[in-house]
């Protein structure tokens, strides 16, 4: 694409600016070995200050050694002009294919385009990309089914109904909007009785998250809810302390999460914490990784991949160490 030479000093001052900041914070780090430039394959993460994406990145990792490749791994730090900036920066370093968690699914759009017309291949992961020219590619798992297992468990528990919170994660991601979609689908089948009584973001994040149950707790005191759906672990481990603190044993409140971090899983065998919903970071990234060098070694497009969540629970609890196991 023809940029215009302001456009072209601004691509640069980004250049300059990235390296900076991976000089000074690390913000930039060469993961794997062999293979590629490290250039050629970037990863941008939303937020690497969540479990989830850790535990993605370590993946990442992973599959690029088995791989015998180099990428760039950059984190957004949860903030979409930064992420566009990295991304945009990283087409003029030379990236072949960049591999996006989008902090906002429709903020990315322009960059997807731009980056698609430089010639530069993008593939989303966990969130989609959406208001592209073309669709992107997308790896991910089904968070309109994660959502809706919830809401399932919930009306199975509760066969005459249920009082139930929502605690929300990253307002605009697709992952926040499919989610409470499935959520708000699966108790509206339910019936009438099962009610949302409260339904508010946490931003991911288990201190926002612990502030927001604790006000609606206090709020709620002589009628609690009967569940507490938190579509991130992060905020159900926020949530789990403030039930906590305010009285509440498990079985009065059961507090439900989205993503199966080890945390999670070991809150569920304890009996502290009802269910999670696995989606399966590392086959998410190592599919995603997988696609991005046969585009750059054969030119073959990448492709969308579906992934089905799975409930974990106490009673199918070995089942979240098979599925981490898929490589």
């Amino acid at each position: 694409m023809n940029r215009t030479p302001t456009s072209r000093r601004r691509f640069l001052g980004l250049v300059s600016g990235l390296g900076l900041t991976a000089a000074a914070g690390g913000v930039l780090g060469g993961c794997a070995r062999g293979g590629q430039d490290a250039s050629e394959v970037v990863v941008s993460f939303n937020d690497l200050s969540q479990p989830f994406f850790v535990a993605m990145r370590r993946e990442l990792e992973d599959e690029a050694g088995k791989l015998g490749v180099k990428v760039q791994v950059l984190d957004a730090q949860n903030n979409s002009s930064k992420q566009i900036a990295d991304l945009e920066a990283a087409a003029v370093q030379g990236a072949k294919v960049v591999i996006v968690a989008p902090t906002d699914s429709k903020a990315l759009a322009t960059a997807a385009d731009e980056l698609a017309e430089q010639g530069v291949a993008v593939i989303s992961v966990d969130r989609n990309i959406v208001g592209a020219k073309s669709p992107v590619p997308h790896v991910g798992a089904d968070n309109v089914a994660g959502g809706r297992a919830m809401a399932d468990w919930v009306v199975k528990t509760y066969p005459a109904g249920a009082r139930v919170v929502v605690i929300t994660n990253d307002p605009g991601s697709s992952s926040s909007i499919e989610r409470v979609r499935g959520v708000h689908e699966g108790l509206t089948a339910g019936g009438a009785n099962f009610k949302i009584v409260a339904e508010q973001t946490a931003n991911s994040k288990r201190d926002q998250a612990l502030t927001v149950t604790q006000n609606v707790l206090t709020s709620m005191h002589d009628t609690p809810p009967d569940v507490i759906l938190c579509l991130n672990d992060d905020m159900a481990m926020g949530a789990l302390e403030a039930v906590r603190a305010a009285g509440f044993s498990p079985d009065k409140i059961k507090v439900l999460g989205f993503d199966a971090i080890p945390e999670a899983l070991a809150r569920i065998k304890a009996g502290e914490m009802v269910a999670s919903v696995e989606q399966n970071p590392g086959k998410q990234i190592r599919t995603a990784l997988r696609e991005a060098v046969a585009k750059i070694k054969t030119g073959a497009a990448p492709k969308s991949v579906s992934l089905t969540p799975v409930l974990i629970t106490s009673a199918n609890l070995a089942e979240a160490s098979r599925i981490s196991e898929v490589k």
